[in-house]
């Protein structure tokens, strides 16, 4: 696979993420001690943490855990799971034994972007742009227009990162419908289900819907367990676990132990990590909103309806990248600008900038951002 290009979030990133003091662009929700986690465990897992031996473990996941993660799905067995560290492992991997050179892939914008560098760099890629008209919808005939006969994947991310958007329930299980339908691969990264504003905009998760589709999911977003690096993907086509695990063989290996042991107990405590962490977001939304809408002049917001980010627009006269930059150089609050999420399939706003509501008690970073506001005025 020819060399990836600058992973311009990660890059960013390495520059600001641990040095500004107010990071409002976080794409997690709030996390744990690991006090606190190991509170919520049983005996068994208590004790498997505690008798824990620091060797190798199996490529494609502690079973405990496999167990676990099958449990979050209706018609998933733990045979259908393989773990990886992190999501991104689970991209690329996909990516690489799903795509071939002389295939073609169909990316949903604006996205995470290793969902279109890594395919592009093996296969030919359109790209189909939620609508930004219409709330950032995912029109379904353009997705169709898009297919083509050496059509292998179709690769979608709801809730989306950064537009916090997801379809009507009859807009998703019809996108599974004509994947199937075409005889087209669904890749769906579903790293922010659970953390819905309102649970009836759920979606239910992909493998679940068909046996050829992928669900990508991992503990780092709606679980805010991101130190852990665990990360799976569920498949009801053994064949393909079986070329991911052996693409797994280059890479990791294995998930670190300690880790595959934290991640059951947090699994198995899900319904209230979850449920703490959506509470969270709605108890941030309307403090965003009241911030926002405070100045007209200058923001203008849509709200999330799943996931811990969003994507306002930027009204201001010196542009969105400008005040991004001069934010956190100035007053240390860290955003990410519209340049992040730019991509060379499609064209994507370049007025917006990314927000987090996912972490605990914004108002002091927002407190800070009003008072930059006030002084440039």
């Amino acid at each position: 696979m020819p060399a990836l290009p600058t992973f311009r979030l990660e890059e960013y990133f390495s520059r600001w993420e641990f040095v500004a003091p107010y990071h409002l662009t976080a794409s997690d929700a709030e996390t744990v001690s690991m006090a606190e986690l190991l509170a919520m465990a049983g005996e068994e897992d208590r004790a498997r943490w505690e008798t824990l031996r620091l060797g190798y473990s199996e490529t494609f996941g502690l079973p405990a855990l496999r167990a676990a993660i099958a449990e979050t799905y209706e018609r998933v067995d733990a045979e259908q799971v393989i773990c990886f560290a992190g999501a991104a492992e689970g991209i690329t991997l996909a990516m690489q034994v799903l795509l071939d050179r002389g295939d073609h892939a169909v990316v949903v914008t604006p996205n995470y972007q290793a969902a279109e560098t890594v395919p592009l760099a093996i296969c030919e890629v359109t790209g189909v742009a939620l609508r930004e008209d219409q709330g950032w919808a995912l029109d379904l005939a353009e997705v169709e227009r898009a297919l083509r006969p050496n059509t292998r994947l179709v690769s979608v991310n709801f809730p989306n990162n950064p537009t916090g958007t997801v379809p009507d329930q009859r807009t998703w299980r019809r996108l599974v419908e004509l994947c199937d339908e075409r005889g087209v691969r669904l890749f769906s990264d579903e790293v922010y289900r659970g953390v819905e504003l309102d649970p009836r905009d759920t979606l239910p998760q992909a493998a679940d819907l068909s046996s050829s589709a992928v669900s990508l999911n991992v503990l780092s977003k709606a679980y805010g367990l991101g130190g852990l690096r665990v990360g799976w993907i569920a498949c009801r086509d053994g064949a393909v676990l079986e070329r991911l695990e052996r693409a797994k063989h280059y890479s990791s290996i294995c998930n670190p132990g300690p880790s595959e042991a934290l991640a059951v107990i947090a699994l198995r405590a899900r319904e209230r990590i979850l449920g703490r962490n959506r509470r969270i977001i709605a108890e941030n939304v309307p403090v965003v909103r009241a911030f926002l809408d405070a100045h007209p002049d200058l923001f203008a917001w849509e709200p999330p309806r799943g996931g811990c980010v969003s994507f306002p627009r930027y009204l201001g006269s010196d542009g969105v990248e400008a005040m991004c930059a001069e934010l956190v150089e100035q007053a240390g609050v860290l955003l990410l600008p519209a340049s992040i999420y730019r991509s060379e399939l499609t064209a994507v706003p370049t007025d917006r900038f990314r927000i987090g509501v996912g972490r605990a008690d914004p108002g002091e970073a927002l407190d800070r951002w009003a008072s930059w506001l006030d002084e440039r005025r």
